[in-house]
């Protein structure tokens, strides 16, 4: 018997185990992909899978921006000082 069943010619879920919804983007923080696309993945034909992978790099910039931290603390304060 060989082990040739459990090898599949199939695209990996891009999921890193980091599962949180981004509230302005409504993508996951971990993997980029939306709930539709997270819920449907078992689903999908690998050329729907290859289109999602394809598409997340772009999707970085959707959450990478940041909403204030220490640099925007710091740019309110000097302003206030003037």
């Amino acid at each position: 018997m060989t082990d040739d069943v459990w090898k599949r010619d199939e695209i990996e879920s891009p999921c890193i185990k980091i599962c949180v919804i981004h509230p302005e983007s409504r993508l996951c923080t971990g993997c980029l992909r939306s709930i539709d696309e997270i819920t449907a993945w078992s689903r999908l034909s690998a050329d729907a899978r290859r289109a999602v992978m394809a598409d997340l790099p772009a999707r970085a910039p959707l959450i990478a921006q940041r909403r204030g931290g220490r640099s925007a603390r710091l740019g309110r304060r000097s302003s206030g000082e003037s």
